[in-house]
């Protein structure tokens, strides 16, 4: 039974592991503690919120306590190679009829019939241990490795979290960007129809052209109350994922840039990949655990060999006792089990063929996960650069726009067109930004180096 018992022990507790592991890929968003509210609004850095989220995060906590749960599986499993050592005092008082056991006193002359009462003194410690059972030392590997495998299942969770945490940060970051281009937008706006206004008075321009300018001016308007509140939904997303309160007031404090980085190629991306991300690592760990329960489950065919001694005192009494012992080794060697041991070893085999091919396709998603994160970060390479070229030239073009009108030979079309041009190239060049910083953030998570350079990844550009 102890055998089947710890087969069965490892098998379920695998089983949470993969189940554990599937919840958790959508854990890194939420937080399980909360900071408490200031009044004063903060100063978000991506460091402090990185801090945050890696100290609030749901994912984490769920991981900690699987961890504990692991190293007390494995514990369990130690135990049972163990010596255990009981200890027990007993005294008992007895009166005996021989009469009712069959010993009559004509049977047996001189011997009476009632024996008693007298009392029974005994203090006994008692010893058992295990000599040799290779499928609980087999349980235990697998127990170790398991263990193993929910630590490099923490490791990994803290990669997500960093990886979530920071494309929330920098889509927060992109947010205020578009806030501040928003409300500059409608500072040149408002100057437009203030000029426009002017000049109509002055006989310059027409009235045309003066409501042209207040539509204008409305539309950003518009713009700067869609902006806040995209970026008002953006901190919501960003302070659940770190634990912040739903009423705790924080501005972004880190601008969102740009910087260019040497980029790997796929060969040493993925070879990095390999030895650093914790849940190629886990899986690993995952598939080592299988294979050492499938050799528990098939050394249970062998002979075991247990011993039990016994010391104490035994007597009448505490003070007229007398020392006793008892030692004894047995052999046990399994000749029938109505198939339990074949069951339990084709289970262990499915379990292992299963962790097998969860191995192999981690391992071709994260050559996906690279070859795209490479792909993102020279396109969007690409895209800042040209996004860069088109606010340059839409700013150009709004001047001379401006100039024209204020000189009166052009109308508020043309400039009300070169602000839809600027419009448009800085919303270009904010989402190319956020895009090449969001594919550094991927390509760190694919190469699993998300926690140690990531953060040095993104403050290269300030």
């Amino acid at each position: 039974m102890k055998n089947v018992f710890i087969v069965a022990a490892v098998i379920v507790f695998s089983f949470c592991s993969t189940a554990y592991a599937q919840v958790g890929n959508a854990a890194p968003s939420g937080s399980a503690s909360y900071d408490a509210t200031t009044a004063q609004p903060i100063q978000l850095t991506l460091a402090d919120a990185l801090q945050r989220g890696l100290k609030h995060n749901l994912a984490l906590l769920l991981g900690d306590q699987q961890s504990r749960a692991a190293d007390a599986q494995r514990r369990l499993a130690e135990s049972r190679l163990q010596p255990n050592v009981t200890g027990a005092v007993s005294e008992s008082v007895e009166q005996v009829n021989l009469a009712a056991l069959g010993l009559s006193p004509s049977s047996f002359p001189g011997i009476p019939s009632i024996v008693g009462p007298f009392s029974v003194f005994d203090g006994r410690a008692r010893l058992s241990q295990s000599l040799f059972d290779w499928s609980s030392i087999e349980t235990v590997q697998a127990a170790r490795l398991d263990q193993r495998s929910a630590k490099l299942s923490y490791e990994d969770a803290r990669e997500q979290v960093v990886q979530v945490v920071t494309s929330l940060y920098l889509q927060a970051a992109a947010g205020k960007s578009r806030v501040d281009t928003s409300e500059a937008q409608l500072e040149t706006a408002k100057s437009l129809y203030t000029q426009a206004v002017s000049l109509r008075n002055s006989g310059v321009a027409a009235g045309i052209d003066v409501l042209r300018a207040q539509v204008q001016m409305q539309t950003q308007q518009q713009r700067v109350l869609s902006a806040t509140n995209d970026l008002e939904k953006e901190k919501i997303a960003l302070a659940r994922a770190i634990g912040l309160p739903g009423d705790q007031q924080f501005l972004v404090a880190d601008p969102i840039s740009y910087s260019d980085m040497d980029r790997p190629n796929f060969r040493d991306a993925f070879n990095s990949a390999l030895n650093n991300r914790a849940d190629y690592r886990q899986a690993k760990a995952a598939v080592a655990a299988a294979q050492a329960g499938k050799r528990a489950a098939q050394a249970q065919r062998l002979p075991t060999i247990h011993f039990d001694a016994d010391y104490g005192t035994l007597g009448n009494r505490p003070g007229s006792s007398h020392g006793t012992f008892t030692t004894a080794a047995s052999l046990q060697v399994p000749i029938f089990d109505g198939g339990r041991i074949r069951a339990e070893t084709e289970q262990s085999d499915a379990l292992l063929r299963q962790r097998e091919g969860l191995l192999t396709n981690l391992s071709s998603r994260i050559e996906e996960e690279i070859r795209v994160a490479l792909l993102d970060l020279n396109n969007a390479a690409a895209q800042v650069q040209v996004a860069q070229s088109s606010v340059e030239l839409a700013a150009q073009q709004l001047k001379q726009a401006q100039d024209r009108f204020r000189s009166g030979v052009a109308n508020t079309i043309e400039v009300v067109q070169a602000q839809e041009t600027v419009a448009s190239a800085n919303e270009s060049y904010i989402g190319s930004v956020f895009a090449y910083n969001l594919a550094k953030t991927s390509l760190a998570r694919a190469t699993g180096v998300a926690e140690k350079d990531l953060a040095s990844w993104l403050r290269a550009g300030r």
